[in-house]
């Protein structure tokens, strides 16, 4: 339980910090509320129209594919970090020297995979907009 002073006396401090934010803010702050800041604010535009228009299907096939892509290539980066890691300097670290081959090849097969679904995204006709 020692070793957890530290920790608990952090948590202290940052909870005290945010009810002390709090509080100022509340005594500092403007409190008289008139139309124009009750208003919601739409990147210094006034809003016009209903804000629960639909979306085209077009921008949620394209959202889900960005994030199909992007979460994909994140694999990518720990086995490009720990493919190459030199034994020597890092011991027990990285991927074996006999077992690289394996890997490099698992990897092209999962890239070729993202090449296959990108092309089949692409002449589906996913990335072309009205």
């Amino acid at each position: 339980m020692d070793t957890f002073h530290p920790i608990l006396i952090y948590a202290a401090v940052m909870v005290g910090f945010v009810i002390t934010n709090l509080v100022v803010i509340h005594l500092v702050g403007p409190s008289k509320k008139t139309a124009v800041k009750q208003m919601p604010y739409e990147s210094g535009m006034d809003p016009v129209g209903d804000a629960r228009q639909p979306f085209d299907v077009k921008f949620y096939l394209v959202a889900i594919l960005f994030l199909v892509f992007d979460v994909e290539l994140l694999f990518l980066y720990p086995w490009a970090v720990a493919a190459y890691i030199d034994d020597s300097a890092f011991e027990g670290l990285g991927v074996p020297l006999a077992l690289r081959p394996t890997v490099f090849g698992v990897m092209l097969v999962f890239m070729g995979t993202l090449a296959i679904a990108y092309i089949y995204a692409w002449r589906k006709g996913v990335f072309k907009w009205r």
